[in-house]
């Protein structure tokens, strides 16, 4: 985030609240280009956002003020400027459905806690659908007010090009246009005159005092009751079981049926339609940001699409001829360079992040929690003087500095100490991810130095993915 923009939403914060800021703390990035910092003073806190799309950022805004008139639970708009594409919003904390899941599952079986929450989940989305869809405003939806025949297009294109391509994956593409054409039809039949949240995701709910909260909707607009539901109950990690999964839709189904007259039976047949074209719209993203970008996170969400695809093929007729899309669907699952993705993502990923406490400690973006911070401000800083001032611990001389220090070297004896005891019993349990953190005042010599220590033993010592990042130098690039 720029220095101005960050100055216009601490700005903007102390004009609501009154306050002056004590600190800051940038978010963990998304798949999208918002980016969002948390600002707090003695007595309140809230997030700030900021995105350049002003057309997306007019579609939240609306839609949200729209959904707390009705007393939905989505975060209260304190303070918005159209002219730096900022705004201001209530601080739900950073529990998602998603972490919650990884906090209280048990292996792969989802415990009744977690069962307990998705129901609540599920009551609420009528509520969006149907209650509120009634009366909203759909002249503000971007990119389209309907999820309709050149909305589906899009994103089966996007899968065509940004996951098929991407993934080397063998189709005949004149015969797989005319299946995208007969497959698009068929979930067209359907109707289409509802709130469609878009991202109805595990990840886009949170939870604050017991009650699940709903955030990202900003791509809303009309279009079928199937598609949401899909969204969640077959949201690629939160690997939720079939058997959850089927409890769930009848759950809904039942739900439903309280605001509107619902065919079970009927609903069921479109509904795997909107399975499929769903999982391929978030494999498309896997493709974009994984493939394309290089975002490495997003890859580890494959195996379980893959999973989620064969589990479709296997148990799912439909009612329609579409032999090129199954073929290409098909050939997706049996993939070898798929599988050695899978396989490449069974492998512990070790994040260590460099901080500073000014801007608060990272959020474990993985969803697992536990891990480590270790506080360097004990340690003789070299930021103290002139000559080292504008460097990093990354750099040469502050490199030397510290090495000459013996705190340093017993502070990271010890550090290598607890973390290699984690990390092999994390590749012993089969554990996926640990994050290690190291903090100082400005977040730019000694833990920066600590960090790139600690990696360099890692990456020499064993076989695990390893993710290192500066987060205060990140935001002065």
């Amino acid at each position: 985030m720029e220095k101005h923009t960050e100055n216009e939403l601490i700005r903007l914060f102390e004009e609501w609240s009154g306050d002056n800021v004590i600190s800051t703390e940038l978010l963990p990035p998304s798949g999208s280009y918002r980016e969002y910092i948390r600002i707090k003073s003695n007595n309140c806190s809230a997030i700030g956002a900021f995105n350049p799309d002003q057309k997306e950022n007019r579609a939240f805004l609306e839609f949200t003020k729209h959904f707390h008139s009705l007393k939905l639970n989505v975060p209260e708009i304190y303070r918005e400027n159209e002219t730096e594409k900022i705004y201001l919003i209530e601080d739900l904390g950073d529990t998602t459905l998603f972490s919650f899941i990884n906090q209280h599952r048990r292996g792969k079986n989802y415990t009744s806690k977690i069962v307990d929450v998705y129901k609540a989940v599920v009551e609420e989305l009528p509520k969006f659908q149907i209650k509120a869809g009634k009366t909203l405003n759909y002249d503000v939806c971007y990119p389209r007010p309907q999820f309709d025949k050149q909305s589906m297009m899009w994103d089966l294109n996007y899968f065509k090009y940004y996951f098929l391509k991407l993934a080397r994956i063998h189709f005949d593409e004149q015969a797989l246009e005319e299946d995208f054409q007969t497959f698009t039809d068929y979930l067209l039949q359907t109707d289409i005159d509802y709130f469609l949240y878009r991202d109805f995701q595990s990840r886009n709910i949170m939870l604050k005092d017991g009650k699940p909260y709903f955030i990202d909707y900003q791509g809303g607009r009309r279009g079928a009751l199937h598609y949401d539901l899909a969204s969640l109950l077959f949201d690629a990690k939160a690997d939720m079981p079939d058997s959850v999964r089927k409890s769930l839709l009848g759950f809904y189904i039942i739900t439903v049926s309280k605001y509107i007259k619902v065919e079970p039976e009927q609903f069921k047949r479109y509904f795997y339609g909107y399975v499929l074209i769903r999982i391929m719209q978030a494999m498309g993203s896997y493709g974009f940001r994984g493939f394309y970008e290089k975002k490495e996170h997003f890859l580890q969400s494959i195996p379980y699409a893959l999973n989620n695809l064969a589990s479709i093929l296997s148990t799912v007729r439909f009612p329609i001829k579409i032999p090129a899309l199954l073929d290409a669907l098909e050939n997706v699952i049996r993939s070898k360079r798929l599988q050695q993705i899978s396989t490449e993502q069974k492998l512990l990923t070790v994040t260590i992040n460099s901080f500073s406490y000014k801007r608060g400690i990272p959020i474990d973006v993985s969803g697992h929690g536990g891990g480590f911070v270790f506080d360097c401000r004990a340690i003789h800083n070299p930021g103290r003087y002139e000559q080292y001032r504008d460097l990093t611990g990354k750099d040469k001389k502050v490199i030397e500095f510290l090495d000459k220090e013996a705190e340093i070297r017993l502070f990271m004896k010890n550090v290598i100490s607890i973390v290699d005891q984690s990390v092999e019993k994390y590749i012993k349990r089969k554990f996926t991810n640990l994050m290690v953190s190291f903090g100082c005042t400005g977040g730019q010599h000694r833990s920066v130095y600590c960090a790139e220590e600690l990696a360099r033993h890692l990456k020499n010592k064993y076989r695990i993915k390893l993710v290192l990042r500066h987060l205060e130098l990140e935001m002065k690039q």
